[in-house]
């Protein structure tokens, strides 16, 4: 797994250098400076709020965890720091982010269980989001060859996601029931934390009003993440119709969210920038720098937060030992 992970990040790293020399660096460069210091930070404080989002979604399907918002928003943040930053898929992400929170004092199963349902939610509002793209790619298009392969490819992503949230709704419980069998012989130790897990879910999903919320603030997040898009274009003195930045994040989400074995979606993401740019009238090269800048971004929130992360982990490490019996 560590090799194909390995393999997988130089091929998109190769892939984003090659479109970098076929867009044109000097290009590219020139359109990301435009942002300036105090726009980029502007950039990366307006994204700090989307992740208190993210984090309130998980918390609202999180029944019987009082007290810990801050906890959740913490959690998301590293989760996203890890999946941004370390040599993970998104399922590492996943890991460091639960880590977080249970070490926050929230009891391991409602961690799990709450992740199960906002995984479901999430993926249920960036089904509802890009389908919306879907539709606005569909009524931007003016016919020709270039026109409707990107729009083949748009609803062959949609048709992805349908799957993806259909099996994830589909096989949770037999998942779960195949992941507690497996920790029986494995990890003995773990079987109440599963059957705790299962239960707490169960109860989850017989709360439709907290499902719901959950939904409606990851598809606020979703939302919101590609209107900071529009933001940084903006920022940098690039005048694009906000439609049109919602459109391409939609369709560019969804790409990230099918390549999810990549980790940050290295060279695809790019890659998706260059070509969807001009079907909107935008030079290749300000979709490219669009989506450097979210690199930048992701390193300069990703950076402290997995430091004060690495700290809080190495203090506990040290009280622990403090605290153990001789």
């Amino acid at each position: 797994m560590r090799a194909l992970v390995l393999v997988l990040t130089l091929l998109g790293l190769g892939l984003a250098a090659f479109l970098l020399g076929r867009v044109g660096l000097g290009g590219v460069l020139a359109a990301m400076a435009r942002i300036g210091p105090g726009g980029f930070l502007a950039f990366c404080l307006y994204s700090g709020g989307v992740l208190a989002i993210l984090g309130a979604a998980q918390f609202a399907v999180a029944p019987g965890a009082p007290g810990h918002f801050g906890g959740f928003v913490w959690g998301r943040a590293t989760r996203e720091a890890a999946t941004d930053l370390l040599p993970f898929a998104q399922l590492g992400g996943i890991v460091v982010g639960a880590r977080t929170v249970v070490a926050g004092g929230v009891p391991a199963p409602l961690v799990y269980a709450s992740i199960v349902a906002d995984l479901t939610t999430e993926l249920a509002a960036q089904l509802v989001f890009t389908l919306a793209g879907v539709a606005l790619l569909a009524t931007a298009m003016t016919g020709g060859a270039s026109g409707d392969q990107t729009l083949v490819a748009a609803l062959s992503g949609a048709a992805v996601a349908i799957a993806a949230v259909g099996g994830i709704v589909v096989a949770q419980r037999p998942l779960l029931a195949l992941g507690s069998r497996l920790a029986a012989h494995v990890l003995p130790a773990s079987v109440a934390t599963m059957a705790a897990m299962r239960v707490t879910l169960d109860a989850i999903y017989a709360m439709p009003r907290r499902l719901l919320a959950g939904f409606a603030l990851n598809l606020l997040a979703w939302v919101a993440s590609a209107a900071g898009a529009w933001l940084a274009l903006w920022l940098a003195g690039i005048a694009v119709p906000l439609w049109v930045v919602l459109t391409i994040e939609s369709l560019v989400f969804a790409l990230r969210s099918a390549a999810f074995a990549v980790p940050g979606a290295l060279g695809l993401q790019e890659g998706a920038y260059v070509l969807l740019a001009p079907v909107f009238g935008m030079p290749p090269e300000i979709g490219l720098a669009l989506s450097l800048l979210k690199r930048a971004r992701d390193v300069a929130i990703a950076v402290p937060v997995l430091i004060i992360w690495q700290i809080r982990e190495g203090g506990a490490l040290l009280a622990a030992r403090r605290t153990k019996p001789e």
